[in-house]
């Protein structure tokens, strides 16, 4: 999200300094991962929904810029073990919406999906749009292009910052003031701006990363993004996601809960434990699990608000805050820096920023130019 305003702000003509306490890509940032998922079965929530199309035209735009479109389509496959009232009404708010849904039984999707194991798959249905952002070359890709495009790059650690006068104190003391302040801390956020605690917590999440069998590694090299979905009455919501093997990078699997626990200072490695609580939710799912190889796993922190709403809201005159992105808010990163350049630019236009990042509100045409 930092890089992502760095990009629409020095398009709008801003001189701009990114500070950042490690070196960029961010090894502890949640973006740093192979891959971010983009696609437009969002449940119920049909604000993000339809926000996706905006996304895509402003990743359009970031690739132009970066001269490369660092993104493979793959299409959507959304599974249930049970068509229940998740799956169910994710289904009905994609059709309300016009969305093409293609409906498969189970028998169905296994014989275009040779890598899925029947055993308890109730119903299942596909989405042509959707694919993978490859998250750590994007992010190395776009810090390259703001070094050329003549931003600042400081490695400092901010201490503390004061919203009211746009102004940072940096942990050996010096200060930095600027006519701006944008403040994109991920996890870090709360313990910068007190007054979003309770608002963001700092959420552990876990990835393991495997290798498919050889008999399935073609139908996995073409397959698309999985969403299992468990009912929200079992399990607390769970369920996996899957992000297939795509331009090099290998298969990933995550669980769909928070653990809203941990700190964001705690080591990115992924116990034995942590990795075997996500394979135990994938194994019933995939044929011959037992022949996959793990690879290994990581951890990673996303900033969690409690209904899954971004936070971008103004903290005084010159300070605003981009906070509460959770799992999602990748995807979004430059519709989401071109807003707030608008915004900026746009008073009227900064007024309606924070109930459209929410996803509670369509994009009005002054905000719409940003991207389009």
């Amino acid at each position: 999200m930092g890089l992502s305003a760095a990009w629409g702000l020095r398009r709008d003509g801003w001189s701009v300094r990114v500070i950042d306490q490690d070196p960029i890509p961010n090894p502890r940032g949640a973006s740093v991962d192979h891959h971010r998922l983009i696609r437009h079965a969002y449940g119920t929530d049909a604000g993000y929904m339809r926000m996706v199309d905006d996304a895509y035209l402003a990743w359009d735009r970031l690739w132009g810029d970066l001269g490369e479109a660092l993104y493979v389509p793959t299409g959507v496959l959304v599974l249930s073990q049970d068509g229940g009232a998740r799956f169910q009404d994710g289904r009905r708010t994609l059709l309300a919406d016009g969305r093409a849904v293609e409906d498969l039984t189970p028998e169905a999707a296994l014989a275009r999906y040779p890598f899925l194991d029947l055993t308890g798959l109730a119903c299942a249905y596909a989405l042509a749009p959707g694919g993978v952002l490859l998250a750590d070359r994007i992010v190395a890709a776009l810090h390259r292009h703001l070094q050329a495009a003549g931003v600042v790059f400081e490695q400092a650690l901010v201490a503390e910052v004061d919203p009211a006068r746009a102004t940072l104190r940096l942990a050996d003391g010096s200060e930095r003031a600027a006519e701006l302040l944008v403040v994109a801390a991920g996890p870090w956020a709360p313990r910068l701006l007190p007054g979003l605690r309770g608002r963001v917590t700092a959420s552990r999440q876990v990835l393991a990363y495997l290798e498919p069998p050889p008999a399935l590694r073609a139908a996995w090299a073409a397959a698309p993004m999985l969403l299992d979905l468990q009912s929200a009455e079992e399990a607390a919501a769970g369920g996996f996601y899957a992000v297939p093997p795509v331009a090099g990078t290998p298969l990933k699997v995550g669980d769909h809960r928070f653990s809203l626990a941990g700190d964001a200072e705690d080591p990115r490695s992924a116990s034995a434990a942590e990795i075997e609580a996500i394979l135990a939710e994938v194994r019933p799912r995939l044929r011959d699990f037992a022949a996959y190889q793990v690879i290994g796993g990581a951890a990673c922190y996303y900033d969690v608000e409690p209904r899954e709403r971004f936070l971008l809201e103004p903290l005084g005159e010159a300070t605003w805050v981009m906070s509460g992105f959770s799992g999602h808010g990748f995807k979004f990163g430059p519709l989401l820096g071109l807003a707030l350049a608008r915004a900026i630019a746009a008073p009227g236009v900064a007024a309606a920023l924070p109930g459209w990042a929410a996803g509670q509100a369509a994009p009005d045409d002054a905000l719409r130019e940003a991207w389009t």
